[in-house]
């Protein structure tokens, strides 16, 4: 693939990555829905051009999200995982056995989120309104909630490469030879 086929896809995938987060002004309720179909759009630069591109587009959306998105929650979310998520999902996959692969999904993501929200919380002044609520047995049961949802969305993830594989990509590639 050229260079200029790489730079465009590159190009579009970090503009559609953009645009989704910066939506949140629209649809105030979609905070982790939003950042994590930006990422999963990374997902195509992974598989047509390769891990080192994805990390520049994932950059740029990261620098522009925390610069121009309205909800500041939403780019720390694609900042701290979401958006790096799906190259680092390959990474593990090609590297790992199935048992020590999940183990490394599940600690990269409640580490990454635990710290994204210690920063949140501490730095940018953002309140929990569960912590009001349930006090610190919170902690353990967003993250356990959390947990559940990260394991329905690399589940989800997993199956969208697959469909693309084997439906869309020989389409896909008639675009950008």
């Amino acid at each position: 693939m050229k260079n200029s086929s790489k730079s465009a896809i590159g190009g579009i995938v970090a503009a559609l990555s953009l645009v989704l987060m910066i939506s949140i002004a629209v649809v105030p309720f979609l905070t982790y829905a939003l950042p994590a179909v930006a990422g999963v759009l990374l997902m195509f630069v992974v598989i047509e051009i390769n891990k080192k591109w994805a990390f520049g587009v994932y950059a740029t959306v990261a620098i522009l999200g925390v610069l121009f998105v309205p909800d500041k929650e939403v780019a720390i979310m694609y900042l701290a995982f979401f958006g790096y998520y799906p190259i680092v999902k390959s990474v593990i996959e090609s590297k790992l056995p199935r048992v020590p692969e999940w183990i490394c999904k599940i600690l990269l993501f409640n580490a990454t989120v635990a710290v994204a929200y210690l920063f949140m919380i501490k730095i940018m002044g953002l309140t929990i309104d569960e912590f009001d609520k349930y006090g610190m047995v919170a902690i353990p049961m967003l993250l356990g909630l959390g947990t559940f949802a990260f394991v329905f969305y690399d589940y989800a993830l997993s199956k969208l490469v697959l469909i693309y594989n084997m439906k869309f990509r020989k389409y896909f590639r008639r675009f950008f030879r």
